[in-house]
């Protein structure tokens, strides 16, 4: 009994040890990002893993405003909340139609929104945006309608697998009360897909804060730059010679650092929405 008992904390205590380094091997790009972002040119070629000789927000100041950080964040926040909104919008509503009303023409839909999965942006974007480009909405709006369409497969996918799991009971209930459509959706359905929201919330969301081509095609030298447009323009005329390291690792700091504080925020719900769906998928 006793040998059982030791073989099983020797056991937890490996599994613990594995897990540990697996943390600090994921979290080493981020450390590393954090330890340059306080460093000067020369400091960073020197030894680009030793602590900073002196804590100073200097370079951190700098890259602020060499991104126009207010600007740049306002634009990104701005693009990626409505276009987040308008994905949730109608992929929740197209998946809970598909899933409610078995149909030949539901099914072809819904195989429709699978295969566009598998067909990469490079493939249409010269078509696409000629197309934007000749109805004039090679702009924000336009920005935010491309997104809206291209993350709609992938969600709507997410969200006909999570409503499986929901009970026709409950939207029959709300029917027999003599709630509408829209009532039953928003009031009943809705509310008991926030796992999976979250979800299609997170990675719809970080894929659009940190995109470089759609905007680059879409707004180019534009004023309404994201911060990733804003982050390469910076370089790009930075005029130093090779890589300016201490404007890029503060740049990409405070670039990222609104959507990591979201993903921790919400992490919670990521991750019981992402086991939710595998298993109700």
């Amino acid at each position: 009994m006793n040998n059982i008992f030791l073989a099983k904390r020797i056991g937890r205590a490996v599994l613990y040890v594995i897990l540990t380094l697996l943390a600090v091997y994921t979290l080493m790009p981020m450390l590393f990002l954090l330890l340059n972002s306080f460093k000067g040119q020369a400091e960073i070629v020197r030894n680009p893993l030793a602590m900073p000789a002196q804590l100073t927000f200097q370079y951190v100041g700098n890259a602020f405003n060499a991104i126009h950080f207010p600007r740049a964040i306002g634009y990104t926040v701005l693009i990626t909340v409505v276009s987040l909104a308008l994905i949730v919008l109608f992929s929740s509503l197209c998946g809970w139609v598909i899933t409610r009303h078995k149909s030949k023409w539901s099914t072809a839909i819904y195989l429709m929104f699978v295969a566009a999965m598998l067909i990469p942006f490079q493939a249409v974007m010269y078509p696409l945006m000629g197309m934007m480009d000749s109805v004039g909405l090679k702009n924000v709006p336009g920005l935010i309608i491309m997104y809206a369409g291209f993350g709609l497969s992938l969600s709507v996918f997410l969200y006909s697998g999570f409503f499986k799991s929901v009970p026709r009971g409950v939207e029959e209930a709300a029917l027999i009360d003599g709630a509408n459509i829209f009532q039953i959706f928003f009031t009943i359905v809705f509310p008991l897909v926030k796992g999976i929201t979250v979800t299609v919330l997170i990675l719809n969301g970080m894929w659009i804060w940190n995109d470089y081509l759609l905007p680059y095609l879409t707004l180019g030298t534009s004023e309404s730059k994201t911060l990733v447009l804003e982050l390469f323009y910076a370089k790009m005329t930075s005029g130093q010679f090779g890589n300016p390291w201490e404007l890029i690792f503060p740049a990409v700091l405070i670039s990222v650092i609104p959507m990591v504080i979201v993903f921790l925020c919400l992490q919670k719900y990521f991750v019981k929405g992402v086991s939710e769906g595998a298993i109700k998928a």
